[in-house]
């Protein structure tokens, strides 16, 4: 008998696949604890349509990011620390400050668990940090580390 999946089962398959199984094994198992449903032909055609709205929005997330990425190339966070001199820096700059200033100056809500920051900002300057837009789309932010 074929089955369609409606969750990850350990073993048979992923979330969407068409497996084929025993009958018993799907009449007394799987159809009960609503881990797939029969592979009938309306079945079928509703797989098709939900990968075909998932693959839509997919597209559309990633071109939104795309498009945000190119918008960060141009863009730059200002953020002000405490400083001795030469320009020594107390402490340094976290994902969390950026995050906050970006929020503040550019209105952009971008989540501090994305930010990667290459080498530690204990200077005075302009750095540039990669921000995890999406699995496929890394944008680069410039910071500016300026005294207060």
């Amino acid at each position: 008998m074929e089955v369609i999946l409606l969750q990850d089962v350990k073993s048979l398959g992923k979330k969407g696949e068409i497996i084929n199984v025993n009958n018993g094994y799907a009449r007394n198992y799987i159809l009960p604890k609503k881990l797939g449903i029969e592979a009938n032909g309306k079945n079928l055609n509703d797989l098709k349509l939900q990968k075909k709205n998932a693959e839509k929005v997919a597209k559309e997330k990633l071109d939104a990011a795309q498009k945000l990425a190119d918008d960060l190339k141009e863009k730059s966070v200002t953020v002000k620390i405490q400083s001795g001199v030469e320009g020594k820096v107390f402490g340094s700059i976290s994902n969390k400050e950026i995050s906050l200033e970006a929020r503040r100056q550019l209105g952009l809500d971008i989540d501090k668990k994305k930010i990667v920051i290459p080498e530690p900002m204990k200077s005075l300057g302009t750095y540039h940090v990669n921000i995890k837009l999406h699995k496929d789309v890394t944008a680069t932010l410039a910071v500016k580390v300026e005294a207060k």
